[in-house]
């Protein structure tokens, strides 16, 4: 079946993203249905106890917009000692990211169905996250659209209580004129400090190369990543 986003959950007015109609195959769908119970997390449910969820306290990372999962099922792969949350509202990523993890048999990942500032309000603890990563954000590349997106002052303001000391934002974009804006937002927070230096992106970083980046490479996209430090 396919989960809603549920009803008693407000969604903000202006959305950074669109539920794209997307068919689920069956083995996305038989993964959905199965495993939703031991690795879906509701936002009804309020803050997540860490050491209930996983059964450990460890460094914990939260992704927005995972897409098909490839790429966070990589890291939880790569990292068994570190805690993975991811966020997304499009049901064949949900699907396809359970699928995987059940291939894996990984045991470090949660996911949320669920517009991601919610998410951050109700449910993430202040000072609990490592890293928070988003990856390939929609670029609204229209400039009506431009409130679209999800990296601005506000929703950095709202990020850096959630981070613990010393914490990351992980950003990648191939859309440069994005990356632009999101150098400018990040660099004009006092709260973060730039960990490649000032107006710098970052050349080293552990992120796996997506499909969608690969596809865009052989395009002859740029990709412009940047990690940001809370002081």
């Amino acid at each position: 079946m396919t989960r809603p986003i549920p009803d008693n959950v407000p969604l903000r007015t202006v959305h950074s993203f669109v539920i794209r109609a997307g068919r689920m195959t069956e083995a996305q769908k038989a993964a959905r249905d199965k495993l939703w119970p031991q690795f879906g997390l509701e936002v009804v449910n309020g803050i997540v106890p860490q050491q209930q969820v996983f059964g450990r306290l460890a460094p914990l990372v939260l992704e927005i917009g995972f897409g098909m999962g490839t790429s966070l099922v990589e890291m939880a792969k790569a990292a068994p000692d570190t805690d993975f949350i991811g966020i997304e509202v499009h049901p064949p990523g949900i699907g396809n990211l359970l699928k995987l993890v059940d291939q894996e048999q990984l045991t470090n990942i949660r996911v949320y169905q669920a517009d991601a500032r919610v998410v951050l309000e109700k449910c993430i603890a202040d000072s609990s996250l490592s890293c928070l990563q988003i990856f390939f954000p929609d670029p609204w590349h229209k400039k009506r659209h431009y409130k679209r997106r999800m990296i601005q002052p506000d929703f950095i303001k709202e990020v850096r209580p959630k981070l613990m000391a010393d914490g990351i934002i992980h950003l990648a974009t191939d859309w440069q004129p994005y990356a632009g804006q999101m150098m400018q937002v990040l660099s004009a927070d006092a709260g973060f400090r730039n960990a490649s230096g000032e107006q710098c992106y970052s050349l080293q970083h552990s992120r796996p190369s997506t499909k969608f980046e690969q596809r865009g490479q052989k395009l002859g996209h740029g990709v412009w990543d940047m990690l940001f430090i809370k002081v």
